[in-house]
């Protein structure tokens, strides 16, 4: 297809889902000088200020770029002004950005997941369709396939932008390992026994984030991708499947094994963020589940000398009959950015087409894997060469997703299920009470 036919399809879709959303209800915030139902991005551009909601840390690295290309932007369009409305702590992010999509009054450009809430707003008109975008800027090629089949919802669609691109390891120190003589786990089902070695030895097996939940809900989701594939936590939340199929009752069983093999260091629900991986990094924890967003801490000089040589890393393991790949496992792409339908005119059109195009070289400087293919990232000059090793195996990843299930699940039944992990794995309640409690909070909830 044509540039020009590609970029007429865009505008009409463009102008059915602003139409859509304006009959729906209102308008669109008051920041909007265009008229909602006229799709065309082509037309004079108005410097103004537009908005972006977001939750991401403010001094993070997509921020840091953003307010960089902005103020380039804006050094050419003087009257151009981008400001960032950030609310980092995810829960309260939702309640914002959901309390906002509820009154119509979203600003134009705002930060969701792929989630049940914001599939209702792309269907009822009100986000810009992304495939159609990115194809209109000329940009679709550059993106990763894994990173835009993150942002996908389960039918396919795309109404999200990435702007960053993570894989996560298991960091593991390889004396420990050594001195309880055991070998990287080659599957899911030898994390137990490895377990049992390092508790020998004295050895705390796995630190974990226990205090923020999300890090023991990543291994609930392990065993599910690798049996039964993505398909299954898409089916789960559409009420399609229960925590009582074979791949739910396989992570139920696995994650109380692990507890009752002593997999995490005691008391793991209290620990935090930062002294679950001061746990790995001191060398008193043999793995840690993370993500390179922590390159930074772990594959540089900046990690202990006294462990630095013996940190390595290995991919999620398989399982016998599994249907992934092997270098299939958890590859975020982060929390997306949506284009509101409603404010979408010539000078969002043009602001982003002139970010999205600066936007890899800006981050990928800063030693950050970008979404895009198009540029390399900087290798920092005290990085070890696991950071180089990192950076190139973003390049073989496959295409198929073990999705985070903080961010699939509905709050309800994603809250529920986090309280119920620690139980499992503390060993308070069984298997068949877990999937018992589950199945019964997922089907209340999908009945709300």
């Amino acid at each position: 297809m044509s540039i020009t036919k590609r970029r007429r399809a865009f505008l009409a879709a463009a102008a059915t889902a602003a139409a859509a959303a304006l009959v729906l209800t209102g308008c669109a915030g008051a920041a909007s000088s265009a008229d909602p139902t006229d799709g065309d991005p082509e037309g004079e551009i108005v410097p103004r200020e537009i908005s972006w909601l977001l939750s991401r840390p403010a001094d993070g690295g997509v921020i840091t770029a953003m307010e960089q290309i902005a103020d380039e932007y804006a050094a050419e369009h003087p009257g151009f002004s981008l400001n960032l409305i950030t609310t980092p702590d995810r829960p309260s992010y939702i309640q914002k950005y959901e309390t906002l999509a509820a009154a119509k009054k979203l600003p134009e450009l705002f930060d969701t997941d792929a989630t049940p809430f914001a599939q209702k707003l792309a269907t009822s008109g009100q986000m810009v369709d992304v495939d159609l975008l990115l194809d209109d800027l000329g940009l679709a090629d550059e993106y990763r396939e894994a990173a835009l089949n993150y942002q996908r919802f389960d039918d396919g669609s795309l109404y999200m932008v990435p702007f960053e691109f993570q894989l996560e390891f298991f960091w593991y120190n390889t004396a420990l390992l050594a001195d309880a003589g055991v070998e990287v786990p080659a599957t899911l089902d030898d994390f137990p026994a490895m377990c049992e070695a390092l508790r020998a030895k004295g050895i705390t097996p796995i630190a974990l984030d226990g205090q923020d939940q999300w890090p023991l809900e990543r291994y609930m989701a392990y065993y599910p991708f690798r049996l039964a594939g993505p398909e299954y936590v898409q089916q789960l939340k559409n009420g399609d499947a229960s925590f009582a199929d074979p791949a739910g009752k396989a992570a139920a069983d696995w994650l109380y094994e692990l507890g009752q093999s002593g997999c995490f260091q005691k008391g793991f629900s209290s620990t935090g963020y930062a002294d679950a991986q001061a746990l790995f990094t001191s060398g008193n924890a043999a793995v840690y589940n993370i993500g390179t967003w922590e390159l930074g801490n772990l594959a540089t000089d900046a990690l202990d000398p006294a462990v630095r040589d013996d940190v390595d890393y290995f991919t999620l393991p398989t399982i016998d009959g599994a249907v992934t790949n092997d270098n299939e496992f958890v590859t975020p792409s982060g929390i997306g950015m949506a284009v509101n339908a409603q404010t979408y005119d010539p000078l969002v059109r043009d602001f982003l087409a002139f970010a999205l195009e600066r936007y890899p070289e800006v981050y990928a400087a800063t030693g950050a894997l970008s979404p895009t293919t198009n540029v390399e990232t900087t290798i920092p000059a005290n990085a070890t060469e696991l950071y180089t090793r990192a950076v190139e195996q973003a390049n073989e990843v496959g295409p198929r997703i073990a999705m985070p299930w903080d961010t699939q699940l509905d709050p309800a039944t994603n809250t529920r299920l986090q309280q119920e992990l620690t139980l499992l794995v503390q060993g308070d309640i069984t298997p068949d009470e877990f999937i018992q409690t589950m199945d019964a909070a997922l089907s209340e909830n999908n009945r709300g």
